[in-house]
C-alpha cells in the first residue's frame, strides 16, 4: 500500500527565501503526524504544496499514491487551510452544497450531524459569523466527506475550549476508523490526544522526528516542591533528570527532563509538604528542544 504522504526533496523557494527546503517525509496509511514549528517555518506552505495548490520550486509530493492536483485523489482529502477564504456572502449551507457537489455527496447525513455537532448556525453568510464560526465552516467542509486523509492546517484556532475538546474527539474517532491525519498544531492536547509521529521543521528544514512519547520524556517540564522550612538547591545535586533548580522561598521549582523517580524519592527524603506540575505548552517544549538540535 502506498504511503498516504510521500515527499523527496520538496522545496519552495521565493527569491532568497526557502520556505521549505529539500524536505523528505513520508507518513503511512492510518498515521496521525502533527507537523510541528513555529510561525513562519514551513508549515502552511508545504501542506499547500501537498495539494499543488502552489508549485514546488523542487522535489516531488505524492497524496494517497498520486498527485494533490489529481481531482480524484482531492476527492478522497479533507482539508483545511489556516485562513479559510470564502465568498463573504456565501452561507454556510450554501458553502456545503457547493462543495459537496464536486465529490457527489448527496448524503447529507454526516455534513448534518457535523452542524449539530458544532452547533453552527448554517443559514448565516460568512462575514457575519465570528472568527470561531468560520473555522466551525472550514471544520465540516473538511469532514463531512468522510475523507481517507485529512490535512488541517491549525485546526482548532478561534474555537473556545468546549469545541477543542469536541474537535480532539472527533479526530479520534476519524483516526479510530482508519482515516490518516497530518496536522499542524500549537495545543499541546491537540496532538496529545492522537498524534503518533512528530516532525519538528524550522526555517523550512526538517530538523526532527520522533513519537509523542519520546517528546513527552525528552522535553523538560516543570515539579515544584513545597517545604515548611528552607531547602538548598545543593540537595538536589546529582539528582537524575533534573537540569535546574530555583528557590522560591519555601518552595522549590525544578526543570526536568525524563523520569521522576529519583526526584520523588529525594523530595520525601527532604520532607516534601507539597507537590505541583506545570507542563509546558508547545511552543515552550519546541523551543526547548530546537535549542537543544542548535547545540
Amino acid at each position: 500500500m502506498p504511503a498516504a504522504i510521500e515527499t523527496n526533496g520538496l522545496t519552495k523557494q521565493w527569491g532568497d527565501l526557502r520556505a521549505v527546503d529539500e524536505l523528505d517525509l513520508v507518513v503511512p496509511p492510518g498515521e496521525c503526524y502533527a507537523f510541528l514549528g513555529r510561525n513562519g517555518s514551513g508549515k502552511s506552505t508545504t501542506a499547500r504544496m501537498l495539494l499543488d495548490f502552489i508549485r514546488p520550486t523542487a522535489g516531488t509530493a505524492t497524496v494517497l499514491g498520486g498527485l494533490g492536483s489529481d481531482p480524484a485523489i482531492r476527492a478522497r482529502v479533507g482539508y483545511l487551510p489556516g485562513d479559510l477564504n470564502l465568498p463573504r456572502r456565501m452561507s454556510g449551507h450554501e458553502a456545503f452544497e457547493y462543495f459537496g457537489r464536486f465529490r457527489n455527496l448527496a448524503d447529507t447525513t454526516v455534513r448534518d450531524s457535523l452542524i449539530e455537532r458544532f452547533g453552527l448556525d448554517p443559514s448565516r453568510p460568512v462575514n457575519e459569523l465570528s472568527t470561531g464560526n468560520r473555522r466551525k465552516v472550514g471544520l465540516i467542509l473538511a469532514f463531512m466527506g468522510s475523507p481517507e486523509l485529512l490535512i488541517l492546517d491549525e485546526p482548532t484556532s478561534g474555537l473556545d475550549p468546549v469545541l477543542q475538546e469536541e474537535f480532539r474527539d472527533l479526530l479520534a474517532e476519524r483516526k479510530a476508523g482508519g482515516a490518516t491525519i497530518w496536522l499542524t498544531s500549537h495545543v499541546m492536547a491537540e496532538v496529545a490526544r492522537v498524534a503518533d509521529r512528530i516532525g519538528m521543521i524550522d526555517d523550512g528544514k526538517l530538523i526532527r522526528e520522533m513519537t509523542f512519547e519520546d517528546l513527552r520524556h525528552q522535553a523538560t517540564t516543570e515539579i515544584i516542591l513545597g517545604f515548611d522550612r528552607a531547602v538548598s538547591p545543593d540537595e538536589f545535586a546529582g539528582v537524575a533528570s533534573v537540569t535546574g533548580v530555583e528557590i522560591d522561598g519555601d518552595d522549590v521549582r525544578l526543570s526536568i527532563r525524563g523520569p521522576v523517580a529519583e526526584i520523588l524519592t529525594r523530595a520525601g527524603e527532604l520532607g516534601a509538604v507539597r507537590i505541583e506540575t506545570e507542563q509546558h505548552d508547545l511552543d515552550a517544549i519546541f523551543i526547548d528542544l530546537l535549542g537543544g538540535a542548535e547545540s
